[in-house]
């Protein structure tokens, strides 16, 4: 570890994923484009599934808002299905959070994963790290911003065998922004451990604020390709899960 305060003892590890468990590279490279390619397909394919469904009604309301923000995204819903592809490659194309999108991509990873298409990607020393922490009793929980069913099957598909089994909890943005304080409040709430005895480990800063306040313990994760961060140096910082 280096720069920042010292890491106290802890009972929980809250670990982001891209750019911390899995390389940016496999986000950016292998995931987005692969359900971008299969956006028009599965909405006119699972467009009548109930999930789908609620994802595209959550959609029409972000697009609502959009409009009313004067974002200008495609046109939809008129468009139909073309509309719905043009505003979620819209908001792929601007990285947004949206949880219909999530949704969306999260299905289509799903039904990869399951026919072995694809195959999660980790860092060498994750599944090393995360054996280590189950056995000493200490709860291990993931946030992204993903679905927590996309970060599910990420886990379950690696080299190294199925990761969930080490995994005690799972959140997504339902249950708040990554960069919002009381995201972390309610997941302290959820994994029922003091904020205090619970680090957070990502590589973005603005999410590692958000946590410190809350009372978490932090720690900026300086991985291959992440993105610089100004404020680095306000963090203990590790390149890699060995030594945490």
């Amino acid at each position: 570890m280096t720069a920042g305060a010292a890491i106290s003892d802890w009972s929980a590890v809250l670990l982001d994923i891209e750019g911390t468990t899995t390389p940016i590279t496999f986000v950016h490279q292998v995931l987005f484009p692969y359900a971008r390619a299969r956006l028009g397909g599965f909405a006119s394919t699972h467009g009548g599934d109930p999930v789908v469904m609620e994802a595209v009604a959550r959609l029409r309301h972000e697009h609502a808002v959009d409009v009313s923000a004067g974002s200008a995204p495609p046109a939809w819903p008129e468009a139909g299905v073309d509309g719905l592809v043009a505003y979620l490659e819209w908001l792929m194309d601007r990285d947004r959070k949206s949880p219909g999108l999530k949704t969306v991509q999260g299905l289509i990873w799903e039904d990869a994963y399951s026919r072995g298409d694809l195959h999660g990607l980790v860092f060498d020393d994750v599944p090393i790290a995360l054996r280590r922490w189950h056995a000493a009793g200490r709860k291990i929980a993931i946030y992204s911003s993903g679905s927590v069913l996309a970060q599910r099957r990420l886990f379950q598909t690696t080299a190294d065998g199925d990761l969930t089994t080490v995994i005690d909890a799972f959140f997504d943005t339902g249950i708040g922004a990554k960069v919002d304080r009381g995201s972390y409040e309610r997941i302290a709430a959820a994994l029922q451990i003091a904020a205090d005895r619970i680090l957070f480990v990502s590589d973005v800063t603005a999410e590692l604020r958000a946590a410190r306040q809350a009372g978490f313990q932090v720690c900026l994760a300086f991985r291959p390709g992440n993105a610089p961060q100004a404020d680095a140096s306000q963090f203990v910082a590790v390149t890699g899960l060995a030594g945490v």
